[in-house]
């Protein structure tokens, strides 16, 4: 692989004119952004229930004394011996946010089906210390659609990024978000799936920036390259 190689001159007008296509697109992310924010929320009416290091915890619970909450939905179905290691992709991203949005009145969470055991010993395995819980018998991760049910897998088929799709999978990845006020009401306000969830995925952005940018063309599937960080 080798660009096209210029004078000085030739590089900045080609670059001035990428800069203003880049201006555009941030402009075009800051109304997105504006029109996420002003999305109705749905009232959650349902109790659910997670296990945490510290033992049984509610919904409410997890915003650890904020108005928001950011949950990953991490897939880790309860009979796997692993975590999916695109999401550990994803999650290595994690460590060193939460302090950061706890001071913008935001709490984050991993939320995955497994036992908290199983969470637990994976989590120290690879060098976490991000926020995760189980949701272990509940319906929560069903709910939020990241989880199929046995019915959905024998069909071949289930309801994730807002569509009736083909899996054979467990569990799938997303983003969902809440919003808790002063009478201790829960709402859902957000959430993603998918190529959705790419926004947080530092990595990403910065392959985005290099000449060969993320390589995977050439692969089965995207990501098929990514190894757990004890597995490179």
């Amino acid at each position: 692989m080798r660009n096209q190689a210029v004078s000085h001159k030739d590089w900045l007008a080609a670059r001035m004119e990428l800069l203003a296509a880049e201006k555009e697109f941030t402009r075009q992310r800051d109304a997105l952004t504006q029109q996420r924010m002003a999305m109705p929320w749905e009232k959650v009416e349902k109790s659910y229930n997670f296990e945490g290091p510290q033992g049984r915890l509610s919904l409410s619970d997890l915003f650890d004394g904020r108005s928001q909450l950011i949950v990953y939905h991490f897939m880790f179905g309860p009979d796997w011996e692993e975590g999916c290691k695109h999401c550990s992709f994803w999650a290595d991203n994690f460590n060193g946010i939460p302090v950061h949005l706890n001071h913008r009145d935001v709490s984050f969470v991993a939320i995955s089906r497994a036992p908290l055991e199983k969470i637990e010993a994976y989590k120290n395995r690879l060098g976490w210390s991000f926020p995760w819980v189980s949701s272990g018998g509940s319906d929560f991760n069903f709910d939020y659609h990241a989880s199929f049910s046995a019915v959905e897998l024998a069909e071949g088929k289930g309801y994730y990024n807002y569509m009736v799709r083909p899996t054979s999978v467990s569990d799938l990845v997303g983003i969902s978000v809440f919003y808790r006020n002063d009478e201790d009401e829960v709402f859902h306000t957000y959430s993603c799936y998918g190529r959705g969830v790419e926004m947080v995925n530092g990595t990403y952005h910065y392959l985005d920036l290099v000449p060969k940018g993320r390589d995977e063309e050439s692969l089965r599937y995207p990501m098929e390259w990514v190894r757990r960080n004890d597995q490179y």
